[in-house]
C-alpha cells in the first residue's frame, strides 16, 4: 500500500469535467518501503470517475472487432474472456455493471482507443486512499476494515451498476467495494514466485522481508492488493477484475 501524503491536502479537486476527475500532484510512500524511505511524487493525472462498464466495452468491441470474444488471440486473453456475455454482447441487466473478465491487453487497448492509458499502481493507490471526506482516509476508524470486509465477501453473480456508492474525496466511485482493477504496471512491485526461485530480484520487497520493513505493516488490505497484482499475468481474465482509464496532466491544461 502507498502512504499518500497529499501536497495540498486541504485543496479541493483541481477540476472536474466529463467522465474524468483531475487529481493534484502528491507524495506517497510505497507500502514496501520503510517509514524513513524518501517519498515519491505522483504527477497530476486524470482518472475515470467510474470503472468501465459492459456498455462502454461493447461499444469498443463493436468498433474494434479484433477484440471480440470470438476473435481475440489466445496470446492476448485466456478462454474466460468476456465469458459472461452471450452471443457476443452483455445481457441487458449487466450493461451498466463494470466489465470484467478482460485481460490487461484488452483493457489497455480500450484505454488507448480513448486517448488514455491504464493508471499506474502509484496513481491508483494514491486515488484509492481517499475516504469520503479526506484525501488520506486511511487513519479513519474502520477504513481498512470496510475494505477487508468486501474482500471477504463472495462475488455477486451479477455485479451492481457502477456509481451506486458515494464518491470518495476526489469524486471517484467504486475504488473499493465493487471490483479489483488492472493497473498499467501491475506486475512491477512484487515477485510472483517463491523467493529462492526469484533470487535475481530484490527479495527485500517481498514476503516476510517486505512485511517486516513496510511503512505500515498493519495495512493488510494493501498487502492483499499488492499480492493479488503479483499473481496476475497480462492474459488473465477473472470474474471480479475490471479497470478504469487514466491520463497524464490536469483537465485545466486541456481547457485553459
Amino acid at each position: 500500500m502507498l502512504t499518500a501524503l497529499v501536497l495540498a491536502a486541504s485543496a479541493a479537486i483541481t477540476n472536474q469535467g466529463g467522465d474524468m476527475v483531475s487529481l493534484p500532484a502528491g507524495l506517497y510512500r510505497p507500502l514496501y518501503l520503510s517509514k524513513d524511505s524518501p517519498l515519491v511524487q505522483v504527477a497530476p493525472f486524470q482518472l475515470d470517475r467510474t470503472p468501465v462498464t459492459n456498455r462502454d466495452f461493447l461499444a469498443f468491441v463493436s468498433a474494434n472487432p479484433k477484440w471480440a470474444p470470438a476473435r481475440i488471440p489466445g496470446l492476448f486473453a485466456e478462454n474466460g474472456y468476456l465469458s459472461h456475455w452471450s452471443g457476443g454482447r452483455p445481457r441487458t441487466v449487466e450493461l451498466d455493471s463494470p466489465v470484467t473478465r478482460v485481460s490487461w491487453f484488452a483493457a489497455q487497448a480500450y484505454c488507448r482507443a480513448q486517448g488514455k492509458r491504464l493508471p499506474r499502481v502509484a496513481e491508483w493507490e494514491f486515488a484509492a486512499r481517499a475516504s469520503q471526506s479526506r484525501a488520506d482516509g486511511s487513519s479513519e476508524p474502520g477504513y481498512n476494515q470496510r475494505i477487508l470486509s468486501w474482500y471477504a465477501r463472495p462475488n455477486a453473480k451479477v455485479l451492481p451498476a457502477v456509481a451506486q456508492s458515494a464518491p470518495n474525496f476526489w469524486g471517484l466511485h467504486d475504488m473499493h467495494g465493487l471490483i479489483w482493477e488492472w493497473t498499467e504496471d501491475f506486475n512491477s512491485a512484487l515477485v510472483s514466485g517463491e523467493s529462492r526461485a526469484d533470487s535475481s530480484l530484490n527479495t527485500n520487497l517481498f514476503c516476510g522481508s517486505g512485511a517486516a520493513g513496510a511503512a505500515d505493516p498493519s495495512d493488510y488490505a494493501a498487502f492483499m492488493r499488492f499480492g493479488y497484482r503479483a499473481s496476475l499475468k497480462a492474459r488473465f481474465t477473472q470474474e471480479n477484475l475490471g479497470f478504469r482509464c487514466a491520463r497524464d496532466g490536469d483537465i485545466t491544461d486541456e481547457n485553459p
